[in-house]
């Protein structure tokens, strides 16, 4: 079923939502100063998403995409 009509299975996107908001616990809780707001990306927007995410951890951006990778 595809309630929401975007081409993606339902219980396929509840999965990877749920994913997301774990990772995302995770980043917090590796980056404290990180917040749900910091955390929301926005698709075609990813150099800005990094770059803040730069900033407010004081990581490299190559850190960051590592430790992502490492995370999925």
């Amino acid at each position: 079923m595809d309630a929401n009509n975007n081409g993606i299975d339902d219980s396929t996107e509840l999965r990877a939502r749920g994913n997301w908001n774990e990772i995302k616990g995770q980043a917090k809780q590796k980056w404290g100063s990180l917040t749900d707001d910091d955390l929301d990306y926005e698709e075609g927007k990813q150099d800005e998403w990094f770059g803040r995410l730069q900033h407010k951890t004081g990581e490299t951006i190559d850190d960051i995409k590592h430790w992502f990778q490492r995370t999925f």
